[in-house]
């Protein structure tokens, strides 16, 4: 199936929280999703934008049932690590089940892929949930490694009243 890549718009925000709710659900957490189209229109719209996207857009006449001709999405941002120098985080890698298989996820990472080498980075990172098999199945027939057992580390997060609690020093 024909498809394009190509760097996410302000107008494409509307397409991505839809995505990103579908993402969502998929992995069991809809309850929470807080990031709102309004979001994302001024967090990846900004003199210093704290994410990227690029979007997969098929041709008119493969457009969903609803409408949609956008069909996937990836978001990425630019992080340090402080062994290897620049890389990339890939926070999300997403296609809409009827576009799966096609090539289109590949297409995706490839060119978040291209777009951190491009910019000096000498990694990607993400993360991927332990359950989802045919996801980690894919990262892994892309050439990634699970650094989870071979390095060992835990993904941590502190949030809400925890992570406010830490800013005031009362944690």
């Amino acid at each position: 199936m024909d498809f394009s890549i190509r760097t996410a718009t302000l107008e494409d925000c509307k397409d991505i929280a839809r995505m990103i709710l579908e993402l969502a659900e998929y992995e069991k957490v809809l309850d929470q999703v807080k990031v709102t189209q309004k979001d994302l229109e001024q967090d990846g719209f900004i003199k210093n934008p704290f994410f990227h996207g690029i979007v997969a857009e098929v041709p008119e006449e493969h457009r969903t049932i609803e409408g949609h001709i956008k069909v996937g999405y990836a978001l990425y941002f630019y992080s340090y690590s402080s062994w290897k120098g620049r890389a990339v985080y890939m926070e999300d890698l997403y296609v809409m089940p009827d576009f799966r298989g096609m090539g289109i996820g590949k297409a995706l990472m490839s060119k978040v892929a291209q777009l951190g080498l491009a910019a000096g980075c000498s990694q990607l990172n993400f993360t991927v949930l332990d359950w989802n098999k045919p996801s980690l199945d894919f990262y892994l027939s892309q050439g990634c490694t699970d650094i989870t057992a071979s390095i060992g580390y835990h993904c941590l997060r502190c949030e809400g009243d925890k992570l406010e609690q830490l800013a005031k020093g009362s944690a």
